[in-house]
Parts: structure tokens; sequence; C-alpha cells
């Protein structure tokens, strides 16, 4: 038995050691679940690391050797701000494929065209209230660009949209209040 696996409190003396129950480490859901994804967002990180490592890779290596071969280097601006970047870089490289290696890709095309709004649809949406005419993706979050129309699966308002159909009213609440939507149409593009 292993000295680090018992524990003596203050009663130790009249009722003996106590042992420790083993615990396991804890796993974080996160980090088993899968994150879910479009084809298109894939193809974005898939281009970002390719272009990291074949370009902004090399060329930031030979800023710091340049940066290197100026001299001392507790004074040397360059050398620090071509370190500074070269790390930032390989914790980009590092971040994208951890994300590419945990994702779930799915392609809005290929689903089901069922009328049902869930992950990777585009839904066009109508305010109750004021007729105003939206439309918005679903995507996951780093994929997520309101300018773009494209929205968080994390979002209230993606939330409130998912496992719903076309006609559909969802009250959806905002920073500006409650605001009820109505689902126009869902098309899978």
């Amino acid at each position: 038995m292993a000295k680090n696996a018992i524990f003596h409190t203050s009663s130790d003396t009249q009722s003996g050691p106590q042992l420790a129950a083993f615990q396991p480490p804890c796993l974080s859901l996160k980090a088993m679940t899968k994150t879910p994804m479009t084809l298109r967002g894939a193809d974005l990180l898939r281009e970002e690391l390719r272009r990291r490592k074949s370009e902004d890779r090399p060329r930031i290596i030979a800023a710091v050797e340049e940066g290197r071969s100026h001299g001392d280097l507790k004074e040397n601006a360059e050398y620090h701000a071509a370190r500074e970047q070269h790390g930032f870089n390989e914790g980009r490289i590092t971040e994208i494929e951890a994300k590419l290696s945990n994702a779930q890709i799915i392609d809005p095309t290929a689903l089901a065209k069922t009328g049902k709004v869930v992950f990777g649809v585009t839904v066009d949406l109508v305010d109750v209230d004021t007729d105003e005419k939206m439309r918005y993706q679903i995507v996951g979050e780093d994929e997520a660009d309101i300018k773009a129309n494209r929205i968080s699966v994390n979002s209230p308002i993606a939330r409130a949209l998912i496992g719903k159909s076309e006609s559909d009213a969802v009250g959806v609440s905002t920073p500006k209040g409650l605001r009820e939507l109505e689902i126009v149409a869902v098309h899978y593009l």
C-alpha cells in the first residue's frame, strides 16, 4: 500500500489510519464531445492552418534569424517582436489543429429537408411586431459573423429556433426585450 494513500487525523490513534478513496482525474465533458462546424467553417480553418504553417511560419522564423543576426538580444526589439509573433502563430496553429480534430463537420446541403431548424440551416424570419425580415445561418461559435448573417448555435436566437419548423413562432429574449419571431422558411444551403 502506498504511503500517500493513507490519511492521518487526530483520531487515528484510536481508530487507526484511514485509507483514502481513489478518485480518478476529472475529465471535462467539453473535451469529450464533438463541436459542430459547417463544411465551410472547416474549410476556412484548414486554409488558415495551411497558410500559417507554409507561409507565416517560414517568414516569422526568417525574421527571428534576422533579429538574432543584429547582435545583442537583450535590447533587440526586432528579435523580441519576431519571437512574440512566432509564439502567437504557433499557439494559433495548435488551437486550429485542436478545433479540427474535435469538430463534427456538418454539410447543410446533405441534411434531410424536413423543414425543421437544425444546425447549419439558413432561416428566414419575420418579427411579428415590426414585420422586420431577417435571414440567419446557424453555425458554430468560431464561424459566427453577424455582419454576414451567421449566428452561433449558442446564441439566444439560435437556441430558440433549433427544433422548430416553418410557420412556428418563437419568443426570443434579446437585449432589446422579448421578440416574437415567425419562421418563414428553412433553407438547406
